[in-house]
C-alpha cells in the first residue's frame, strides 16, 4: 500500500482589540511551545495559518518568533496559508473588499517571509458558492472547508479523503475537506487512536487525511496545556508521527504538493455552510433548541448517515438577523466602505476599516464574540476612525435612506464631530452616537438576548470546546467519536466543564438606544425593568414615525410625529436634545409618560421635572469558565406624569 499523505494545518488567530496579555499568554504557553515542539520533533511539512491581527502584533512584540517561522518556511517545514488579513467572514464584505483582504494578507505573507502563499484557511470556514469569483483572481489555489460542506451536498463520507474542484462564473478553486473526525482525535484523544485511524484509511486506499483546526486548543483552551505538555499527550503524538513515518504508513504532505500528487476526486458545488456547531448557533433560540433535541435522540450512526448530513442548522448571516446590534455594526461598515471607495479610498480609512470588519464581535457561539464589550467597542472605534477621515472638512449633513437593510429607511446625521444614526421606524429612537473625537460609540450596548444555553431542558449543549472566539466540538461528533474524555482516557474538553444556570436570565423585548418612549402603568417600578417585565400600555419602539428636518450651520433640528404624540430632536456637537409632546386625554390619567437611554459612555443627563430610575444591562453568556455576567452599558428610565402633557431631556457627550 501507498502511504497516506496526512495534509495537517495550524491556524493561529486573536481578534483586533484583544488584550494585550492574551496575546502574551497564548505566545508563551501555545505558539512558541507548540512551533517549537513541531520542529524538534521533525513534525513537517506542517501548514500554518497566522491572522493579520496576530501577525502585526507579533511583529511588533516579538519579531525574533516570526523571524523563526520564516526560516522554517524558507526551508519548506511550514506552509504558509493566507486569508483575509483582518480575519473577516469573506462571504459577508462586497466583492471589493473580499478581493483587498486576501490581497493584502498575500503581499504581507511575501513581503515578511518571501513566500507565495496560494492556499487559503477560511475564517470560521464560512463558504458561500460565488467566493471563486474573487478569490481566483486573488491568487488563491486552494481553499480548506470543512467535510460537512461536502456531506450536506450528497457526498459520503468515504469520499472525502481527497480534494476537489469547484468554480463560480469560470474561475477555479480547489477544496481540501477537513476531517472532524481528525479534529475530535487531535489533541484529545491518545495518539495511539489517531494511529489506528490512520491505518483504517490507508488499508481502505485513502489517499489523503485532512486535518485543519486552530492552534489555540493545542495549550490555550482550559486543561490542553497540562494534557499536552504534562502529562505526555505532544511527547507520544510525535513519538506516534515518527513511528508511522518511518514505516512509511504515513508521511506528512504540503497542501501543495497533495494538488500536483493526488488527482481531484470530481468536481464539486457547495452550499452555503460552516461547521456543524455554527450553524445551529445561527438559528434563533427555539429552533436551536429543536436541532439540539434530534442531535440528542439521533445516535452516533444516524448522525454520520446521509440523515445526519442533511440534519443541519441556519448560515453565518442569520446571525445579522438575530443580533441587530452586530447588523447595525455590520452595515455601518460596508457603507462607510463603500464611500471609502467613493473618495479614492484613502489609506488611513481604508485601513481602519478593514480592522472594523474583523469577524469576533459580530456573532456569537458558546463562548464570548459579541458579548464582549471590548470586542465590539473596537469595531466601533474603527469605524469612527474611518469616518472622522470620511467627514474631515465637511459641513454637517443629514441622510435619509435604509441604512441597516431591514426595509425602512434611518436618518443619518453626519458631521466631522459625530455620526448619529436615528430610526423613525423604532419610535425615533438613536442608536448610535460615534463621538469621531474620542473613536467611540456612546451607544454601544448589547440587548439582553435569549440564548440556546440559558435553559437546560434536560440537553447537554451540542457545543465544546472554543475556537476563534466561540468555535466549538459537539459531545458526539458526526463520525460517532465520544469527546467525554475524563472517563475514556482522553483530555476533558471544555463541555466537559458543564455548569448550569440557577434562574433563566430576563431578555429584553424592544431595542436599546436612545429615547425608547413608552406609556407606564401606574403601579410601574424600577425592577420591573431589571426583571424585563414591565407592563407597558403604549409603547413607540416599533412605531413608524413621519420625520421632516432642517439644518443651519453645526444645528441639525428634527421633527417625528405619529397619531398620538410629537417628537424632536436637536442636535449639536456634543449634545442631543429631545422633546415629547402629546394629549394626556388620549392616556390613562393615572399613567406615566417614559423614555429609557441605554448607553455604554458617562452621558451627562438633565430632565427637569422628571423622576429617574437607574439599572446596569447586565448579560449572562457562557466563558471557558462558565456562565458569566457582564454589564453592557447603563440604563436610565425617566419618566413625567401624564397630565403633564410634555417633556424634555438633554443628553451631553463626555469632555475631553
Amino acid at each position: 500500500m501507498r502511504s497516506l499523505r496526512f495534509c495537517f494545518a495550524l491556524h493561529l488567530h486573536q481578534p483586533w482589540g484583544n488584550f494585550d496579555s492574551v496575546f502574551e499568554e497564548h505566545l508563551e504557553h501555545v505558539y512558541r511551545p507548540l512551533l517549537r515542539g513541531f520542529m524538534a520533533g521533525e513534525l513537517w511539512p506542517v501548514a500554518l495559518h497566522i491572522s493579520g491581527p496576530l501577525l502585526e502584533w507579533l511583529d511588533a512584540h516579538a519579531p525574533r518568533f516570526v523571524d523563526e517561522i520564516g526560516e522554517h518556511a524558507a526551508a519548506q517545514r511550514l506552509e504558509l496559508l493566507a486569508a483575509g488579513h483582518d480575519e473577516p467572514i469573506l462571504a459577508v464584505l462586497s466583492r471589493e473588499d473580499r478581493l483587498e483582504q486576501v490581497l493584502r494578507h498575500r503581499d504581507r505573507i511575501r513581503s515578511r517571509f518571501g513566500v507565495d502563499a496560494r492556499g487559503l484557511w477560511l475564517t470560521e470556514r464560512v463558504w458561500e458558492p460565488t467566493l471563486p469569483e474573487e478569490l481566483a483572481p486573488a491568487g488563491v489555489r486552494f481553499v480548506l472547508v470543512d467535510d460537512r460542506h461536502f456531506r450536506v451536498s450528497g457526498f459520503a463520507n468515504e469520499q472525502l479523503h481527497a480534494h476537489f474542484v469547484t468554480e463560480a462564473g469560470g474561475h477555479r478553486v480547489a477544496v481540501f475537506p477537513i476531517d472532524e473526525k481528525l479534529r475530535y482525535l487531535v489533541p484529545f484523544r491518545p495518539p495511539a487512536e489517531l494511529a489506528n485511524y490512520f491505518r483504517t484509511l490507508r488499508a481502505a486506499g485513502r489517499e489523503l487525511a485532512i486535518l485543519g483546526d486552530d492552534g489555540e486548543k493545542f495549550g490555550g483552551w482550559p486543561g490542553t496545556r497540562k494534557w499536552l505538555y504534562e502529562e505526555g499527550w505532544l511527547e507520544a503524538f510525535l513519538g506516534t508521527m515518527r513511528e508511522l513515518r518511518d514505516t512509511d504508513e504515513v508521511r506528512l504532505s504540503r497542501f501543495e504538493d497533495a494538488l500536483t500528487a493526488t488527482a481531484p476526486t470530481s468536481l464539486a458545488y457547495l452550499p452555503s455552510a460552516s461547521y456543524r456547531e455554527m450553524e445551529g448557533w445561527a438559528l434563533p433560540f427555539e429552533p436551536a433548541r429543536a436541532l439540539l433535541r434530534l442531535e440528542r435522540e439521533w445516535d452516533g450512526a444516524r448522525l454520520d448517515g446521509v440523515e445526519g448530513s442533511l440534519l443541519r442548522g441556519g448560515h453565518w448571516r442569520h446571525f445579522l438577523v438575530k443580533y441587530p446590534e452586530s447588523n447595525r455594526m455590520h452595515k455601518v461598515m460596508l457603507a462607510l466602505s463603500a464611500q471609502c471607495r467613493e473618495q479614492g479610498d484613502p489609506a488611513a480609512a481604508r485601513r481602519a476599516i478593514g480592522r472594523a470588519q474583523c469577524n469576533d464581535a459580530y456573532w456569537h457561539g458558546v463562548f464570548g464574540g459579541l458579548y464582549l464589550p471590548f470586542l465590539r467597542g473596537t469595531v466601533w472605534s474603527n469605524l469612527a476612525e474611518a469616518e472622522s477621515v470620511l467627514q474631515y472638512g465637511k459641513p454637517p449633513g443629514v441622510e435619509s435612506w435604509d441604512v441597516d437593510a431591514d426595509g425602512r429607511d434611518e436618518i443619518w446625521i453626519r458631521s466631522p464631530n459625530a455620526s448619529i444614526l436615528i430610526a423613525p421606524a423604532r419610535g425615533a429612537m438613536v442608536e448610535v452616537w460615534l463621538d469621531l473625537a474620542r473613536r467611540e460609540n456612546l451607544l454601544n450596548v448589547l440587548a439582553r438576548h435569549r440564548e440556546s444555553y440559558h435553559e437546560v431542558l434536560g440537553l447537554r449543549d451540542q457545543g465544546g470546546p472554543r475556537g476563534e472566539q466561540g468555535e466549538a466540538q459537539s459531545t458526539t461528533s458526526d463520525h460517532g467519536t465520544d469527546e467525554t474524555h475524563g472517563d475514556a482516557g482522553g483530555a476533558p474538553s471544555i463541555h466537559d466543564l458543564e455548569t448550569q444556570l440557577a434562574d433563566v436570565p430576563p431578555v429584553d423585548i424592544e431595542p436599546r438606544g436612545l429615547f425608547v418612549d413608552r406609556i407606564l402603568a401606574p403601579d410601574t417600578i424600577r425592577d420591573d425593568f431589571v426583571r424585563a417585565s414591565v407592563l407597558v400600555a403604549r409603547s413607540w419602539a416599533g412605531q413608524q414615525m413621519t420625520a421632516d428636518w432642517h439644518v443651519v450651520d453645526a444645528q441639525v433640528d428634527l421633527h417625528f410625529r405619529c397619531e398620538d404624540i410629537e417628537k424632536s430632536l436637536h442636535v449639536e456637537p456634543g449634545v442631543i436634545a429631545a422633546t415629547w409632546r402629546w394629549n394626556p386625554a388620549h392616556f390613562p390619567a393615572d399613567s406615566w409618560f417614559s423614555t429609557e437611554l441605554s448607553f455604554s459612555a458617562p452621558l451627562t443627563i438633565e430632565a427637569p421635572g422628571a423622576e429617574r430610575w437607574e439599572y446596569a444591562i447586565e448579560t449572562v453568556a457562557k466563558s471557558e469558565k462558565g456562565f458569566e455576567r457582564m454589564v453592557q452599558g447603563t440604563a436610565v428610565i425617566l419618566r413625567w406624569p401624564i397630565s403633564a402633557g410634555q417633556a424634555a431631556v438633554t443628553v451631553a457627550a463626555p469632555v475631553g
